[in-house]
């Protein structure tokens, strides 16, 4: 993935605008996410304009617009790798949560009774809670499960954004919930990572909202999408 995705010396897949990218994400569906039926970029609006409504600063509220656009990836990739559209689309690529790879998968990922099945795990240099790491190497050193977060965080890294690192956090390890939302790995972060985390767990309050005021977003959308342009 790595490679295939790679922005360095100019590489892209596409050159597009972040509303073409949108127009692209009115197609997708996640197949990890509990509302299947709605395109993910109603989530997106509904992310952002939960942010917006509750104060919160104009870089948070552009995160929250953009934190999935890395599902974008569903145009290049394939069933084999993982990266389709659909409820029913193989997707462990591109969606749902991820974890640090290199080390002993904590029981606290969703579905942990499959976790034998990765090979890393029979591993001894990466099964153990350290694996290939450092104790308090931290955050930055880790590696995490490829997805759209990391994409994500590439493309925009790639293309010079403004955005903040509390926000670019928020964009890359929002799926981590092992991390931010179950405790795991804190014997790899330093004292540092702490307040990142904080950030990470603010801003995963809105991104797992589902509708706005309490109503679909689908009824509000021509109101919502030009407050965000």
């Amino acid at each position: 993935m790595e490679v295939k995705y790679d922005f360095s010396k100019g590489q892209c897949r596409r050159r597009m605008t972040l509303t073409q990218a949108f127009q692209e994400l009115e197609d997708y569906v996640d197949a990890s996410d509990p509302d299947l039926d709605l395109p993910n970029l109603v989530h997106l609006l509904q992310t952002a304009e939960a942010i917006r409504k509750d104060g919160h600063p104009d870089w948070m509220q552009l995160v929250g617009l953009v934190h999935d656009i890395g599902k974008i990836m569903f145009l290049w990739g394939s069933r084999e790798e993982g990266q389709e559209s659909g409820a029913d689309g193989q997707q462990w690529s591109l969606g749902g949560d991820t974890f640090v790879v290199g080390c002993q998968i904590p029981d606290s990922v969703v579905f942990p009774q499959f976790n034998d099945l990765n090979p890393d795990m029979a591993n001894p240099k990466l099964n153990t809670s350290n694996g290939m790491y450092e104790e308090h190497c931290g955050l930055d050193a880790l590696k995490f499960a490829w997805g759209h977060d990391e994409y994500a965080y590439r493309m925009l890294a790639a293309n010079d954004t403004t955005i903040p690192q509390a926000g670019l956090d928020m964009v890359r390890y929002h799926s981590a919930y092992p991390m931010h939302d179950k405790g795991a790995y804190k014997h790899l972060l330093r004292p540092e990572d702490e307040e990142r985390l904080e950030w990470i767990t603010i801003f995963n309050k809105y991104a797992r909202v589902r509708g706005v005021g309490g109503r679909s977003v689908h009824a509000t959308k021509p109101r919502v999408r030009p407050s965000h342009r």
